[in-house]
């Protein structure tokens, strides 16, 4: 189970691919999870909607542009967050990182991501229900 901190309620998540690979972060030591590998999200805010939020959060953390395509899943996870997964698309690739909140971002294949010691336990599930048949996503 990941640190407990002040965790949003519900969360949102951005699945970005090129190709065979996904966009993933390292998230930086003094957010909720540090260290962990995952994709970008965060936090919904009480008056934005899920898609603003996830467009807000990646233009925070990765200082660039997104556009969301459709909700792909949802989950909760073990410690109570209602998080929403979206498609999206970079729509500029010139990205400028909030160091507070990513220490880095890049892409990884399917197989690595997977298998990353330090992948965040929720994007595992992600990747069990897509194994599973549980959710499906369209080709690139």
């Amino acid at each position: 189970m990941e640190p407990l901190g002040d965790r949003p309620k519900h969360a949102v998540v951005a699945v970005i691919r090129s190709g065979d690979s996904y966009l993933t972060i390292k998230r930086a030591a003094g957010v909720i999870a540090p260290g962990k590998v995952c994709f970008p999200g965060g936090g919904v805010e009480v008056d934005e909607t899920e898609i603003d939020g996830l467009a807000r959060e990646i233009r925070e953390e990765l200082g660039v542009e997104i556009l969301v395509k459709q909700k792909v899943w949802q989950s909760v996870t073990p410690w109570g967050v209602h998080v929403s997964w979206y498609l999206a698309d970079l729509i500029s690739d010139e990205f400028d990182l909030d160091i507070d909140e990513v220490d880095w971002c890049r892409w990884m294949k399917r197989d690595e991501l997977e298998n990353h010691p330090d992948l965040l336990v929720s994007n595992l599930h992600f990747f069990d229900a897509l194994r599973s048949g549980e959710l499906a996503l369209p080709d690139c």
